[in-house]
């Protein structure tokens, strides 16, 4: 029941360890933008179960924190961002509206987020259930044109309007962001281009996988200069063994320095992997300090509870010849491969490849490392696919 220890997809973990540098330049990012002075938006990526959800929640948090509106989205690759983005700037607007002096400037600006919510393709197809729940009439003639990047941008720049007004900021967050379509994409960069000119307090917060730098390269040229851009990836030996050693001593429970080692050498300091084999030992071990015996008693449980929930989930989605695909990476070995090798591997030509490797990407299964190689997205699952019976 005293089990400090959270492995769960974007749970924060009791002691958030080895993040204080990109926790820095957000606070940067928040001040300069409370000073009036031009920041640019911010972009967090890196494989799945490195913490990518819980720093942008921490970083909504801290958001929030200072009074600033806030609104959060997760993309998904079969939908427009028209629909989820108006809904978040509701939220963030109403968390601002008890604040400002002028009800009609609140009310002029959710006439405009209505007109804009309503151009969705989805609502004009009667498909969509979505109803913004905002009574005032839709603003005619202001981001209602169809066109997403002009009527984001418009609306992008009313909603620093508020925010300007009541001197702070709106953030909008956006979590896999690599999903966002190519267009919509786009439409986003032009927006934050335009804020970024005018200095508008309003700036987009988005994290992905490890390709998305290249996903908002292709769309605009200027976006590797319109974002900040922070690369995680697994902890280093002190971070990881304070990740389980603060919440531990919390409960007077201790690790010894045998323990530590071998929780590093399974975990790798991957943050999931380290909340799963600590939460794992500490059920496990009858006393404390917790000992390498207790850790070698606990890891194939723990093991057994990824293979099943951290990978196993990820494997099924796949079908036989997506799975055939990730096999042959897997025995090439656990850095990014060439897609001729595992073409090579598999006896086919790399073409008749190009459907099982452009719906691997699809399904956030692997990513393209870099033009012509490929890599998968979890830590750890080439060897999950090696243990794996044929």
């Amino acid at each position: 029941m005293r089990n400090p220890y959270a492995p769960g997809a974007g749970q924060r973990p009791p002691e958030l360890a080895g993040r204080d540098r990109e926790l820095q330049q957000f606070e940067v990012v928040l001040e300069r933008v409370a000073r009036g002075r031009p920041e640019r938006s911010m972009v967090v990526t890196g494989l799945r179960g490195v913490g990518k959800t819980v720093l942008l929640n921490t970083f909504r948090s801290m958001a929030i924190q200072r009074l600033w509106g806030t609104g959060k989205i997760e993309a998904r690759p079969d939908q427009s961002i028209r629909r989820p983005v108006a809904a978040a700037l509701h939220m963030a607007i109403r968390e601002l509206a008890p604040r400002h002096r002028a009800p009609e400037r609140i009310e002029e600006f959710l006439g405009v987020l209505k007109a804009f919510a309503m151009r969705d393709p989805s609502a004009a197809k009667g498909t969509s259930h979505w109803s913004p729940g905002i009574e005032v009439p839709a603003t005619r003639g202001r981001a209602d044109s169809g066109d997403l990047e002009i009527d984001l941008t418009e609306l992008f720049v009313d909603a620093s309007g508020v925010a300007t007004d009541l001197g702070v900021g709106i953030a909008l967050f956006i979590d896999e962001m690599q999903d966002v379509q190519p267009a919509d994409i786009s439409a986003l960069c032009a927006a934050c281009h335009e804020l970024s000119q005018s200095g508008g307090p309003l700036i987009v917060v988005g994290a992905g996988l490890p390709h998305l730098p290249s996903v908002l390269s292709a769309s605009k040229s200027y976006s590797e200069r319109l974002f900040r851009y922070a690369r995680i990836d697994k902890l280093d030996r002190e971070a990881a063994d304070l990740a389980l050693m603060l919440p531990a001593r919390e409960e007077d429970v201790e690790f010894t320095q045998e323990a530590l080692d071998a929780l590093y050498d399974a975990a790798e300091g991957y943050p999931y992997f380290v909340q799963a084999y600590g939460k794992v030992a500490w059920d496990l071990a009858p006393r404390s300090p917790i000992t390498l015996d207790d850790v070698r008693v606990s890891a194939p449980e723990a093991e057994e509870e990824l293979a099943v929930g951290f990978f196993g989930s990820r494997y099924e989605r796949a079908t036989p010849a997506e799975r055939d695909y990730m096999r042959a990476m897997a025995e090439i070995g656990d850095e990014p491969v060439a897609t001729a090798e595992v073409a090579e591997a598999l006896g086919r030509k790399p073409s008749s490849l190009s459907p099982a490797r452009d719906s691997l990407i699809k399904k956030g299964l692997i990513y393209s490392a870099e033009r012509g190689l490929i890599a998968f997205t979890v830590p750890h699952f080439g060897r999950f696919l090696r243990a794996q019976p044929i």
